[in-house]
């Protein structure tokens, strides 16, 4: 065997020993690669699910807090409709503002079970508040509409009762009227008749007299019986009417004003009587100081600014 016969093969089966550890190496490597692959994937997998869980626990929460933040402030306008006000509602308000502020501020991952367990403790507190609030203001409706039917009740028969006493006040007014108008003294018999400068009473059937002769008038006339008229001093009128409409009036001969039908009117003469309803007769003496106006005069007699009674006379 020569030397060039064997050397060849030699290195052949070298190169072939080299390559064959090369893959080998390579596949381990790979397979390590693979292996650490796997686990990573699996880690990045759980670590996605614990994120996407957190980051669901925490929408949930911020879910829970707007809705109570939402009930809370339903509550407030409820009270605000019956006319309260409540300072610790609004404090709770303003403290779920400050809650969802933090809770907005949390990243996924960074939202721990404990921060999640405080404010799922939280929450709870809040929840039982709301419910006492909303059986405290259902309450108070209640009460409120109870007290509601007893006004609108007690409005009814106020009203009632102002209409029954309106009523009796206005029949009160029509029966005094009635009595006022029944207790007027009436005036019978009104009679005149003249007295001369002689001193002489002259009288006439037909109330006709030459007014050269009168000095004086003389009127006469009876009170009616009025059982309705209270006994007391009345304040009986005389208005002797001249021919031209005008009323004979001297504050030196008795005479005034006085009030008939709401307008002040002049007055001849006046008289006080203790009317004692027994058919008092009485008289009044006038004298003019002057010379008499021809024609037709009218005697008018009054008591509490009502007519009682009339006649006329003609001076020729």
């Amino acid at each position: 065997m020569t030397p060039d016969e064997y050397p060849q093969p030699r290195k052949n089966n070298s190169r072939v020993l080299l390559w064959v550890a090369l893959v080998l190496v390579l596949l381990g490597i790979n397979g390590v690669l693979f292996y650490l692959n796997q686990q990573k994937g699996a880690e990045n997998q759980t670590l996605t699910t614990e994120v996407q869980a957190k980051d669901t626990k925490l929408q949930a929460q911020i879910k829970e807090y707007e809705t109570l933040k939402a009930d809370f402030e339903r509550q407030s306008r409820e009270l605000q409709a019956l006319g309260l006000s409540n300072d610790s509602l609004e404090t709770r308000i303003a403290g779920i503002n400050s809650d969802l502020l933090k809770l907005r501020s949390f990243k996924a991952g960074s939202f721990t079970v404990a921060q999640q367990n405080a404010f799922k403790q939280r929450a709870a507190n809040l929840e039982g508040q709301l419910r006492k609030k909303d059986d405290d203001i259902a309450q108070l409706k209640k009460d409120n509409e109870t007290l509601y039917t007893e006004t609108t009740t007690l409005k009814e028969k106020q009203n009632k009762l102002t209409d029954t006493i309106s009523t009796l006040a206005k029949t009160n007014q029509v029966l005094t009227e009635k009595v006022g108008i029944a207790s007027r003294l009436q005036a019978n018999n009104v009679h005149v008749a003249i007295i001369t400068s002689k001193n002489k009473e002259q009288d006439d059937d037909k109330e006709e007299f030459k007014a050269k002769r009168v000095d004086k008038l003389k009127v006469t006339y009876t009170l009616a019986r009025n059982d309705v008229s209270p006994k007391e001093t009345k304040s009986i009128y005389l208005r002797i009417m001249e021919p031209d409409g005008a009323a004979l009036y001297n504050l030196s001969t008795g005479g005034g004003t006085f009030t008939v039908d709401g307008q002040e009117s002049f007055y001849t003469q006046k008289q006080d009587v203790v009317f004692d309803n027994t058919g008092q007769a009485l008289q009044f003496t006038y004298a003019k100081g002057a010379e008499y106006k021809k024609g037709l005069h009218t005697v008018e007699l009054y008591e509490g600014g009502a007519l009682m009674g009339k006649a006329t006379f003609t001076l020729k």
